[in-house]
C-alpha cells in the first residue's frame, strides 16, 4: 500500500527535510517527490508518495500524527490519500455524446482507477449508452423556474453515492453558486478555448468564418464566475482556410475529449493543488 500527502503552505526553511524525516524517521519508503516554490506568491507545494509496506505510524492515525507534529508548527495545509481508493466519481451530460463515450471507455478499460456509481442529464438522450456501460442514469429536466429544486435534488443524490468529483462532459447548464460550494475544486468543466472571443452557442461556426488558424480546449475546475476557475489543462490544433465547419467540429471534439481526461486523470492521481484561482500540477 502507498500514501500520497499533497503540501500546501508559506515558503520557509526546513519544509522538504521535516517532511522527509516524517517519513523516514517512520520507515517509510520515499517513491516520488515533487515540490514547486511560487516566489511571487511566497508559497510552497508538495506531493509526496510512499511505501505504507514498513511504516510505524497506523493508516488510520497517520493525519494525525502529521498534523500534530509538521503541518501545525508549519502552518501547513494538507490532503492524505491512499492506495485502493477509488474516487467516486459522477458524469454530468446534455445531448453531446463524444466526451461522454471518452470517459466511459477509459474506465471500462480500466485506464482510470474510479467508480462511476452514476450519470445526470437534463435530457434522455444519452440514457442507452449509459444502458450500454450499466450505469445508472438519472434524467433531471432544467428549467429557470426549477432550477433549485433539481440541483436540490441531484446534491442530494451525489452525497446518497458518496461522489468526490463531478465531471461535467459537455453538461449545458450552469451549476449554481449553492451546487459548487459543496463541491470546492470537485468539479471538472471542459469548453472550447475561443472564449470570451467567440462565446455564444455557436462558436464554431464563429471562429471558422472568422478565419482563426488555431482551436483549442480548456478543462478547469467550475467556480461561481462562470468559465473562469482554476485551468487544469489545455491544448490547441492548428486549422486553416482549408478546413470546412463539418472539420471544425470534428477536430474541436476531438480536442475536448482528450483535454478533459487529462484533466481527469491529474485529478484522480492527486496531482493538483489549487491556489488563488490558478492549479499547480505535477508531473
Amino acid at each position: 500500500m502507498t500514501a500520497i500527502i499533497l503540501i500546501h503552505c508559506a515558503d520557509q526553511s526546513g519544509i522538504v527535510a521535516k517532511v522527509t524525516e516524517f517519513i523516514h524517521s517512520n520507515k517509510g519508503n520515499i517513491l516520488s517527490l515533487e515540490q514547486h516554490v511560487d516566489r511571487n506568491a511566497g508559497q510552497f507545494f508538495m506531493r509526496l508518495k510512499w511505501d505504507l509496506d514498513k511504516f510505524m505510524i497506523p493508516k488510520e492515525k497517520i493525519s494525525e500524527y502529521f498534523q500534530t507534529l509538521i503541518a501545525t508548527p508549519c502552518g501547513m495545509t494538507f490532503d492524505l490519500y491512499f492506495s485502493g481508493q477509488k474516487p467516486q466519481m459522477a458524469v454530468f451530460v446534455s445531448r453531446m455524446s463524444h466526451c461522454l463515450y471518452d470517459i466511459l471507455s477509459r474506465w471500462e478499460s480500466g485506464d482510470w482507477l474510479v467508480d462511476i456509481p452514476l450519470i445526470i442529464s437534463n435530457h434522455t438522450d444519452m440514457q442507452p449508452i449509459a444502458e450500454r456501460f450499466g450505469i445508472p442514469y438519472h434524467c433531471f429536466p432544467v428549467t429557470k423556474d426549477n432550477k433549485a429544486e433539481q440541483e436540490a435534488s441531484q446534491l442530494a443524490l451525489l452525497k446518497k453515492n458518496g461522489i468526490d468529483l463531478v465531471v461535467m462532459a459537455r453538461y449545458m447548464q450552469v451549476l449554481s453558486d449553492d451546487f459548487l460550494r459543496h463541491y470546492p475544486n470537485q468539479v471538472i468543466n471542459i469548453h472550447h478555448s475561443f472564449l470570451p472571443a467567440f462565446a455564444g452557442a455557436k462558436p464554431y461556426h464563429a471562429a471558422c468564418e472568422r478565419g482563426v488558424k488555431i482551436i483549442g480546449a480548456t478543462c478547469h475546475y467550475a467556480t461561481a464566475e462562470l468559465d473562469a476557475g482554476p485551468i487544469i489543462e489545455q491544448d490547441v490544433i492548428r486549422v486553416s482556410h482549408k478546413d470546412s465547419l463539418e472539420t471544425f467540429i470534428r477536430k474541436g471534439k476531438d480536442l475536448e475529449k482528450i483535454v478533459l481526461s487529462r484533466g481527469i486523470f491529474h485529478h484522480i492521481q492527486r496531482k493538483l493543488l489549487v491556489y488563488n484561482n490558478r492549479t499547480v500540477v505535477f508531473g
